[in-house]
């Protein structure tokens, strides 16, 4: 059986196989799959965090270029993003030490980004931990 590519096609039918593996009394070949799941399922979150770290860095550099086109959907935006990245990191805390290298590295797709939606130049260089992280996005009512 072709684990690999069962288990980046469907998680839920390589499961099943490995259950299947495992009446059958195929230990050998159930922890195969059971590796390749693990694999499929670890790249599948590292993933989900890569994407929602460029949208939040996206939205972070939006937020810093163009203060007077701030808006609340720029701000619920990069909430939402903390908050899936949290959410991530309580299902599988392994992936909290790869964020920090992670800012770094998808720094230039989030400014692509953040350029394309903005239509204009982002001048930063880098974002910071805090100003990811830490730093307040609300817009302050005004009176």
């Amino acid at each position: 059986m072709n684990w690999r590519e069962l288990a980046t096609t469907s998680q839920y039918q390589t499961a099943v196989a490995i259950k299947q593996e495992l009446m059958n009394n195929h230990i050998e070949e159930a922890l195969h799959g059971t590796e390749e799941l693990i694999e499929a399922l670890s790249s599948s979150d590292k993933r989900a965090l890569r994407r929602q770290l460029i949208r939040l860095m996206a939205h972070v550099l939006q937020w810093k270029t163009q203060p007077e086109r701030r808006s609340q959907s720029w701000a619920v935006s990069i909430e939402n993003a903390r908050i899936e990245i949290e959410e991530l990191l309580e299902l599988e805390p392994s992936l909290q030490p790869f964020i920090s290298g992670l800012l770094k590295e998808l720094f230039l797709k989030a400014k692509r980004l953040a350029e394309k939606e903005m239509n204009s130049e982002v001048t930063l260089t880098e974002l910071s931990w805090q100003e990811c992280f830490e730093d307040d996005y609300t817009l302050k009512a005004s009176r």
